[in-house]
């Protein structure tokens, strides 16, 4: 059986794999612009470990987080670009 947790992704309520990264639960919902460069242009995951600090999106009000390095868990609030 598999397991799934609800996160709110933009104000939308949306079902991801429980124990999944954030960084890969938004990729596989077709999430591939996670912020906005200062020219404008849509970024996304580039090392997934951490160091490029590419994925950032705001989870419960804490903007800047890299989200390759948070679990999804219920009813977290992420807000994407």
């Amino acid at each position: 059986m598999n397991k799934t947790v609800r996160i709110v992704l933009n104000g939308q309520e949306r079902e991801v794999a429980a124990g999944s990264m954030l960084a890969s639960a938004l990729l596989t919902l077709g999430v591939r612009g996670f912020r906005r460069s200062v020219k404008g242009e849509l970024r996304g995951p580039l090392c997934g470990m951490g160091v490029c600090q590419e994925c950032r999106v705001t989870v419960d009000g804490r903007p800047h987080s890299k989200c390759c390095m948070i679990v999804c868990r219920d009813h977290m609030k992420v807000e994407t670009e």
